[in-house]
């Protein structure tokens, strides 16, 4: 039997609305997501690409002082 999932609210192109909340350019994000889902689906995502992604989402969420 397959397991269900609750249903969660999306943006129009279909990104979860959590994983693009706290960003500071939303679309950018959005992009950023896709692209890096698809190169992990096609198994072409190195660690060294994955670090510099997580650095880049971290900044998208700090507040500029």
């Amino acid at each position: 039997m397959a397991r269900k999932f609750p249903k969660v609210a999306k943006t129009a192109r279909g990104t979860p609305k959590k994983y693009v909340r706290g960003s500071n350019n939303k679309r950018k994000t959005e992009n950023e997501i896709a692209s890096t889902a698809k190169k992990y689906k096609a198994g072409t995502l190195t660690k060294s690409q994955m670090d510099a992604i997580v650095k880049k989402r971290v900044a998208s969420g700090k507040k500029k002082r």
